[in-house]
């Protein structure tokens, strides 16, 4: 290459394996793979455990499995997946037994066009009314009968309802591992990282393996976890520490077995409040995972585990606790030069909302679609990255603050700093202000990067009691037929899908012979 002439991207190499590494270097390969595209190589240690602490997923997982050209009905098989429509909220308002609320993966009926919040408000809210979620969709009734969201004629990645997965991480890398090395030419190499090799630019020139020497790239994307070789240890980039927001720092996680084989697959996570946390219940086709996150400067492992046992129930002494040191916060930056973070590289807060995998789908994906094809180009792309993927982490944790901060518990230092005005941030207490006087909306949240849809605040705010001015309401409801018709809507399609869905077991029963439909 002549003098003068820009530095072309003709290699990724990616550190470490499991979802994050696998997941990226599935996207890359689908979009840049194959004869006269990227080499794309990822060299993990196979002898570091993987932590596998994502069991939950976002409905763009759906997008990304076909993206990388894996099929439904495969990956729930290799995954021990079941189908998830949301979650059940429990305890998390007062404690009491009857305190629940759900944040499905439906937009209430004719959102946003017509916005039923303001109408069931005014109706009673929830004391002489259904909850808003069963209100104003369906998926609530699915949920709490355990039904799924398809059937087996319906297409693969396609539903009723929208829907999510709950899934075994570890199976999941290793499903990605051997698709992106059969099917999509990425070159796998098991190693031992010792050593990085910068260029006299600062970029990252190779990594260097126990065994292989030095493995050489023009991109390089962290996966290493939470040690963050590259991003952090080699380019030094700061982490952001966000405890002051969230206090959960550790989770004490088991798996349970089902009683018997046709135990009920709930079809939605259930994250039940507890004194110092809460606890989080996923279930899987044979096993379901437990875990209780809570905040190690309000309470003692020893209390937690004694919390946990009461809520698993018989059989808990023989269950292996595994206890996940948890750092809430994220990289200064994502990108610095040439290599980017993905992962836990770049970042974690705590598992509620499952936040982790999406992060790490949108950043993998962005990565495959901006990929530069010069170095000169990459810092181009590094830039709005950073803008982009620090707005996507901000929103995250406001998100979750607000799940803590209408809770009315008073049973613990816990939930009652939560509420503490100096942990609550600037833009979501402003939100709050205005939520007084006009329910979530679309004008709420005008970047293409959000996370949440106006919908999913609308959830939470409600199933937790939040009220608008009682002013503010009476202007708000000026279409009382559209509005009685979007509740009744509702309640015709709940009379349906309870008459012909089947539940998510007898589904997973079916997947384990039949196929679900090509697209």
């Amino acid at each position: 290459m002549g003098s003068g002439m820009p530095r072309e991207i003709n290699s990724v190499c990616i550190v470490g394996g499991g979802s994050a590494g696998w997941l990226t270097a599935g996207l890359i390969a689908a979009r840049h793979g194959g004869p006269g595209g990227l080499k794309i190589t990822l060299v993990e240690s196979v002898r570091l455990g993987i932590i596998g602490v994502g069991e939950g997923t976002w409905p763009t997982m759906r997008h990304t499995l076909r993206k990388i050209g894996i099929s439904e009905t495969d990956f729930i098989r290799a995954c021990s997946a079941s189908f998830k429509q949301g979650a059940k909220f429990a305890g998390w308002r007062t404690g009491a037994a009857d305190d629940f609320y759900y944040h499905p993966l439906v937009l209430p009926d004719g959102f946003p066009d017509l916005d039923l919040a303001p109408y069931w408000q005014a109706a009673g809210g929830g004391a002489k009314t259904p909850s808003f979620s069963d209100a104003v969709c369906f998926q609530e009734f699915l949920c709490e009968n355990n039904l799924a969201p398809k059937l087996i004629t319906s297409p693969e990645y396609a539903g009723i309802a929208n829907y999510a997965y709950h899934l075994d991480a570890v199976r999941l890398g290793e499903l990605l591992h051997a698709h992106c090395v059969d099917k999509l030419g990425v070159e796998h190499i098991d190693d031992d990282i010792i050593a990085v090799e910068r260029s006299e630019n600062g970029d990252i020139r190779a990594v260097v393996g126990q065994r292989n020497g030095a493995i050489e790239a023009d991109l390089f994307v962290d996966c290493s976890g939470f040690s963050s070789l590259l991003l952090g240890q080699t380019l030094g980039v700061p982490f952001c520490d966000r405890s002051d927001i969230l206090f959960i720092d550790r989770a004490l996680a088991v798996q349970v077995p089902y009683p018997d084989a046709d135990s009920p697959i709930v079809s939605h996570t259930v994250s039940t409040a507890q004194r110092h946390g809460w606890i989080w219940d996923i279930g899987l086709q044979h096993r379901r995972g437990v875990g209780y996150v809570y905040s190690s400067r309000h309470v003692g492992t020893d209390r937690v585990e004694e919390e946990l046992a009461r809520y698993v129930g018989a059989g808990f002494d023989r269950l292996e606790s595994r206890e996940i040191k948890i750092h809430s916060g994220h990289r200064e930056i994502f990108w610095k030069n040439n290599c980017v973070a993905v992962g836990l590289a770049a970042g974690f807060l705590e598992p509620l909302e499952a936040s982790a995998l999406v992060l790490v789908e949108l950043s993998a994906d962005y990565i495959a679609t901006a990929m530069p094809t010069t170095r000169a180009g990459m810092d181009i792309v590094a830039r709005r990255f950073n803008t982009m993927t620090r707005y996507r982490w901000d929103r995250v944790i406001e998100f979750l603050k607000l799940h803590y901060v209408l809770s009315e518990r008073q049973d613990s230092a816990f939930w009652r700093d939560n509420r503490d005005p100096a942990s609550i941030p600037d833009d979501l207490r402003d939100q709050l202000e205005l939520w007084r006087h006009a329910p979530p909306g679309e004008h709420d949240f005008s970047s293409a990067h959000e996370m949440f849809p106006a919908a999913s605040y609308q959830y939470v705010l409600y199933g937790m009691g939040f009220r608008m001015d009682d002013a503010a309401l009476a202007r708000r409801v000026r279409q009382p037929d559209a509005a009685r018709d979007g509740f009744e809507r509702t309640a015709r399609m709940k009379q349906k899908l309870g008459a012909t869905m089947p539940t998510n077991r007898a589904l997973l029963g079916k997947l384990a012979e039949y196929r679900f439909q090509p697209i």
